[in-house]
């Protein structure tokens, strides 16, 4: 990552409407991934970003 992206941390923090597309492609690609070892809450951030994704469709 460069020095201009957002920490996934400081993302959590906020309502993914804040977030940008960039940082909404990678995170769902990252944890998409990763999927079959995220625990119930980073499934429960992929589906927030998911469905953020699809709204600004």
């Amino acid at each position: 990552m460069d020095s201009t992206r957002r920490d996934f941390t400081e993302l959590t923090m906020m309502s993914k409407e804040k977030w940008n597309d960039e940082e909404l492609f990678y995170f769902q690609h990252a944890l998409s991934q990763l999927l079959q070892y995220v625990n119930p809450e980073g499934l429960s951030i992929l589906h927030e970003i998911n469905r953020e994704m699809h709204s600004r469709d």
